[in-house]
């Protein structure tokens, strides 16, 4: 059970333990339409399984923490704004999102600039139904969203770098809290109330404790009497001593490695551009992610039990640019294929191969899956790890029929792979077998 820092939240419920079925896909935008596209690959809303992969629309631009030569952001971004974002334009954003069984998007509903994607109540004049498309683009995706069975999660940065009364309380040594209760809690609120997201996505908490960002105050109503208080799922971004310690899931850090499996529920949070979190106009195909790379990071993080949140930076008007198309298709197509050896899958007792990292295991109840990011020699796959038995069979998902298997010297087995002749389908970053009776 998460409680929120201090013993606030009496009834506050395991949310990733209580959602087993959730969590394919997850978006989140961020900005004047600032967006960014997550993919991920267990689960955000699952205390059990790997069945996540998320898709997450963010922000138009890089995402920066501190920069003070950006204090013309409003002046700058605004004019480029297109006064309309065609509805299709949302519901392609979700068509293009990869489908798994269940699914989630985050948005990003606030990003540090302070410019909200619906009509908040206290940002006047700097959203998204005032300046720019003149629409509720967290209502909008939120609908499409639903009516193609996926989860909603909203990203919201507690901080906004440029407005007075954040700067002001920073200035006392955040002993006051007037941004707090005029401008950020409110929103927050607002949020929770008008669009019930699945998932919080919380940021921009680094430069203050808890206790000036009422975030207690917040998670214990959020738990106990909001009208999402059985179901929401929160990170860990809450205050600046909070992340890797408490939340619903961890994020840590921006694309977070552990290592070793953790015994907290966490996501890995990477991005297609490596260079940003939101869209660039001048990206080099040399700065972007391949679709192997991809597959690695998610195999990586569901075999030590996390989720994997992919970041796409959609422009301006709400597209997402071929290049970033392909790579979600891509991903598509190679989870249609392996995508049992990561949805709903647990961490097995082992996450990788000794002498390999090219090799990883998932589990799903007496199953095993072994999944291998390059083609062995020979087509003989060595795993030193599963014990076989006499009851063992070997199965390659996306192949017909049983493979055949010997015992390896000294302890685990050798898998003699179909024939693959040279071939696009043999240069697919990844395949799975599926062992049963192996311990």
């Amino acid at each position: 059970m998460f409680q929120p820092f201090l013993p606030l939240a009496s009834k506050a419920t395991d949310s990733f333990a209580n959602h087993t079925e959730a969590a394919a896909l997850a978006v989140k935008p961020t900005g004047p339409f600032t967006s960014t596209l997550r993919t991920t690959g267990l689960p955000l809303l699952s205390g059990h399984g790997s069945e996540a992969l998320g898709l997450c629309p963010g922000s138009i631009g890089t995402r920066r923490r501190r920069d003070p030569g950006v204090r013309d952001l409003r002046e700058a971004e605004v004019p480029t704004l297109q006064p309309s974002l065609p509805p299709h334009r949302v519901q392609a954003a979700v068509t293009d999102a990869p489908r798994g069984r269940g699914g989630y998007v985050v948005l990003t509903a606030k990003h540090h600039e302070g410019f909200t994607n619906w009509g908040s109540p206290v940002s006047w004049n700097w959203n998204s139904l005032d300046t720019g498309p003149h629409r509720d683009l967290v209502g909008e995706l939120g609908q499409a969203l639903r009516e193609n069975n996926l989860r909603y999660g909203l990203y919201h940065s507690l901080l906004e770098w440029f407005n007075p009364l954040y700067l002001s309380d920073k200035e006392n040594g955040f002993k006051t809290q007037n941004f707090v209760l005029k401008k950020t809690m409110p929103e927050l609120y607002d949020l929770v109330l008008k669009y019930k997201p699945d998932l919080i996505w919380s940021d921009g908490d680094w430069e203050a404790p808890d206790s000036y960002w009422n975030s207690t105050s917040f998670l214990a109503w959020l738990y106990n009497d909001s009208p999402v208080k059985d179901t929401v799922v929160v990170n860990d971004r809450w205050c600046n001593n909070c992340s890797c310690h408490h939340g619903g899931f961890y994020n840590c850090a921006d694309k977070y490695k552990p290592g070793t499996l953790p015994a907290h529920k966490w996501e890995m949070c990477s991005s297609i551009d490596k260079l940003s979190w939101g869209y660039r106009s001048n990206m080099h195909i040399d700065e972007l992610m391949d679709v192997a790379s991809i597959i690695k990071e998610l195999v990586q993080t569901v075999s030590f039990g996390g989720n994997y949140l992919l970041n796409v930076g959609p422009t301006k008007e709400g597209v997402i640019v071929p290049i970033f198309q392909e790579r979600l298709l891509a991903l598509g197509r190679w989870l249609g294929t392996n995508g049992e050896a990561i949805y709903e899958s647990k961490p097995w007792r082992v996450q990788m191969e000794n002498s390999t990292d090219t090799i990883w295991y998932t589990s799903k109840g007496a199953v095993v899956y072994a999944i291998f990011l390059t083609w062995p020699q020979n087509s003989v796959l060595q795993l030193s790890v599963p014990i076989p038995s006499p009851a063992t069979q070997v199965t390659m998902l996306g192949f017909a029929g049983t493979l055949q298997w010997q015992q390896r010297l000294g302890e685990g087995l050798l898998v003699t792979l179909p024939y693959a002749p040279p071939s696009p389908e043999r240069s697919q970053p990844g395949w799975a077998v599926r062992l049963e009776g192996v311990q």
